[in-house]
């Protein structure tokens, strides 16, 4: 008498994965593992408040001090993600169209002097943002306020 152990294909992949410890097919089938969410690249964690999102908890915690400033008359017309075309939009001359360039400031003020502020709080300083804040001097006239986390 064969004594002999028959296995259709799907039981012999779930009994080898058991065997090696990982989760079977049908396992996996019926509790599917959630999607672990990425970390940003530069360590940076997103804040929530009042219905804002902020990139960072440095962003946050500037825009709590630009509020008090606010509030105290100090600077006024504080604005929050304020976009800048420094390049326009092009027409190749294959005939493709070239996007335009922006850049978005973290915030951008005027203080009690009537000077106007644009400020971006960065954690590192990328050759990007190098470039960005060379055209906005070039491009308006304004220098960028780097603030370091």
């Amino acid at each position: 008498m064969n004594n002999a152990l028959r296995l259709t294909q799907d039981q012999l992949t779930n009994l080898q994965a058991r065997i090696a410890g990982r989760a079977t097919l049908n396992e996996m089938r019926d509790s599917p593992t959630e999607r672990k969410k990425r970390d940003s690249k530069y360590g940076n964690t997103q804040v929530t408040d009042a219905g804002i999102k902020f990139d960072s908890k440095a962003e946050h915690k500037r825009w709590q001090y630009l509020v008090m400033l606010e509030k105290a008359k100090e600077i006024k017309d504080l604005k929050l993600q304020v976009p800048f075309v420094l390049i326009p939009a092009q027409v190749r001359p294959s005939g493709g169209i070239e996007r335009a360039m922006t850049y978005i400031a973290d915030f951008a003020y005027l203080t009690r002097a009537g000077a106007y502020v644009v400020e971006d709080v960065k954690g590192v300083s990328t050759d990007t943002w190098i470039i960005k804040r060379k055209l906005m001097l070039f491009v308006f006239g304004i220098e960028v306020m780097e603030i370091k986390s």
